[in-house]
């Protein structure tokens, strides 16, 4: 092992010259703040699901819904209060006392009761004065707290409020039993130093007195950045979505804040960073958002290397083009080719397809990749095997399948055996299980009449728990003998 293996990874690096305290708190607002991204319902089972994932991901706050939107969001918000979570249970409440009646008939363990500050809110949305809005806040605060629940007060717009009155807000709902303030930057219209500023002028006129919240959008792509300069300045508590989803360009990403504080502030928060992936995919599912292929931790190309260059260094040490291991949040990495690709590329590609090369011969297919990628967007397994073909002199006698085939890689959660996930397979119309070492545990051969029909036998299949992840692949040949002296792997 050579100097750089052996270095502390922390240690190539430079470090925020800030630290986060270490008791800094995780709030997931995706069944509120997440449904309301435009589009997005989320069903009763699957915002039990959802809560559930959190709390067993180590979310310390869950901020279930507002029950005064529907008979259906409070159903919802009582069912999750009622599941027995680790992590604390919270109403999203306006500032009116039957607002928080709703909330207490649904047990949860906290309300934030939230109230417009900024005069343009006041002025155009409330049409209230400032007295008005101070006696609405420590009513509701005190109504809460005479009800025996935590509050939390969200000053919404806070960042374009009067910093007078704000603090003045602030005081009014400390003085009533609020123990919480959250910053809502509303607008997203912060920068990192501006939310620097605004926690600690913040602090200097709270005091000790409460904790601070922060809650960023994403209106100018900073929500991260800001809420990670929020906790750096003292704040202890950032809010987050799973897949960032919230109003408009959403809020603060859970993927990419639970990282970052593990990664760069080398923070141990006890979340299952390995569980991200199935916790996107299933929010992705029940909202309908698709994620990003370029989404921060999430996106299919979060862990891809194209560039030869890029490709080389990450094959002699991955450290070179990664910032941290796609092992640490349960990925791999896929190294592409493509007309960018260096020999090392190909030749891995190659071992991997079970095709072994001399020198000479690899030059030959590189060159004729770049020559074939120049011509078409999309470049498949497929066509690198052609040109091995072509190259090596070799032929196949492939069979193309009658039915849809697909090969369907199991990634299976570390907490289930994967004997009981084999069993859980066998009740599914696949025609073979396989248990496989490497990344994925488990490998099934499935037929279908069609891809929809196939999908839907997909997401059965992802429905079992224990799956945390998959890798589904169509088979486009079958191959059955090889008539040279090269090792080969079926084709998918």
């Amino acid at each position: 092992m050579n100097k750089l293996e052996n270095q502390n990874f922390f240690d190539l690096q430079f470090k925020p010259d800030v630290k986060i305290s270490g008791d800094v708190l995780l709030l997931d607002t995706t069944l509120r703040e997440g449904e309301q991204t435009p589009n997005v319902f989320f069903k009763l089972e699957d915002k039990i699901k959802i809560a559930q994932l959190l709390d067993e991901f180590g979310v310390h706050m869950i901020e279930a819904g507002c029950p005064t939107v529907s008979k259906g969001v409070k159903e919802a918000v009582k069912a999750i209060a009622e599941q027995g979570l680790k992590a604390e249970v919270l109403a999203h409440v306006r500032a009116k006392e039957p607002d928080i009646e709703e909330a207490v008939e649904c047990n949860v363990d906290r309300v934030a009761v939230f109230i417009a500050t900024s005069d343009i809110h006041l002025e155009f949305k409330l049409k209230k004065s400032r007295e008005q809005i101070l006696d609405m806040i420590y009513n509701s605060v005190k109504y809460a707290r005479n009800h025996g629940l935590k509050v939390r007060f969200t000053p919404e717009d806070a960042t374009r409020s009067d910093p007078q009155f704000l603090i003045e807000a602030c005081h009014t709902a400390y003085e009533a039993g609020a123990d919480r303030i959250s910053i809502a930057d509303t607008v997203g219209m912060l920068t990192p130093s501006g939310m620097k500023g605004f926690v600690k002028f913040m602090q200097h006129h709270l005091g000790n007195s409460v904790d601070i919240d922060v809650h960023c959008h994403n209106d100018l792509g900073l929500a991260a950045a800001n809420a990670l300069a929020g906790l750096e300045a003292g704040a202890n508590c950032v809010h987050a979505t799973v897949n960032g989803l919230g109003e408009r360009t959403g809020i603060t990403g859970l993927e990419e804040i639970s990282v970052a504080l593990t990664v760069m502030y080398g923070l141990d928060l006890g979340f299952k960073l390995d569980m991200l992936p199935k916790i996107a995919r299933y929010v992705e599912r029940a909202s309908g958002v698709v994620i990003g292929q370029q989404a921060v931790v999430i996106g299919d190309y979060a862990f891809s290397h194209k560039a030869g260059i890029h490709t080389a260094g990450v094959l002699a040490n991955p450290k070179t083009y990664e910032v941290f291991s796609p092992d640490l949040v349960g990925r791999g990495r896929q190294i592409l080719v493509d007309r960018y690709a260096g020999k090392k590329a190909v030749e891995q590609k190659l071992k991997e397809l079970g095709i072994i090369v001399n020198d000479d011969q690899l030059s030959q297919i590189v060159q004729k990749i770049k020559e074939v990628a120049d011509t078409k967007r999309n470049f498949y397994d497929e066509d690198i095997i052609e040109i091995a073909e072509e190259v090596l002199q070799v032929s196949f006698r492939g069979i193309s399948p009658s039915k849809v085939m697909g090969l369907i890689s199991c990634k299976v959660d570390s907490s289930y055996h994967t004997s009981y996930i084999v069993r859980q397979m066998s009740a599914l119309p696949l025609d073979r299980v396989y248990e496989t070492s490497g990344e994925y545990e488990i490998v099934a051969i499935a037929q279908a009449e069609s891809v929809p029909e196939l999908n839907d036998l997909l997401e059965k299949i992802r429905e079992i728990d224990g799956i945390a992840h998959t890798n589904t692949k169509i088979i486009l040949k079958q191959f059955e003998t090889m008539n040279s002296n090269y090792s080969h792997t079926q084709l998918v």
